[in-house]
């Protein structure tokens, strides 16, 4: 029975673990690239854009944590020690593979200013822009310009 709540517990500990995993490394909002602040333009391009985040390091080390938990969980004396090193490097290889697997999807727009120099500027969202709208780039991204 007590081996039974310990894989409970170490599964419990394991889910949260990937969750907090998976909500590690989140992006601002918009990136602005190459953008003075607020001036005027015309959107050329909007482009959706599938990007790798950069692993942080977490996957590994909560994988390797929790792998080597699970480990310790098996077997007794020298079996015990070897399946909680294997554990561990197992779920440090695991975590960082999940972790280096997220992607995310920004929008690069290339707006052309009314002077005629160009800009493009990264996004997490399109706020709805199409080609040909007249927007303003600020500190904020890029918004549609309200008449």
């Amino acid at each position: 029975m007590q081996m039974i709540i310990e894989v409970i517990r170490w599964g419990v500990l394991w889910a949260v673990a990937m969750a907090t995993l998976l909500s590690c490394g989140s992006q601002p909002a918009y990136e602005v690239t190459s953008a003075p602040v607020a001036r005027t333009g015309t959107v050329e391009s909007v482009r959706e854009v599938v990007q790798n985040k950069d692993p942080s390091g977490a996957g590994m080390i909560i994988g390797g944590l929790v792998g080597g938990g699970l480990g310790s969980l098996v077997g007794g004396g020298t079996g015990r020690t070897v399946a909680t090193v294997v554990g561990a490097v197992g779920g440090g290889y695991i975590g960082n593979q999940v972790e280096k697997s997220q992607t995310q999807v920004v929008y690069q727009i290339s707006v052309r200013y009314d002077d005629g120099t160009w800009a493009t500027i990264q996004q997490n969202s399109p706020m709805g822009l199409h080609v040909g709208d007249r927007v303003v780039v600020s500190d904020r991204g890029v918004e549609l310009l309200q008449p």
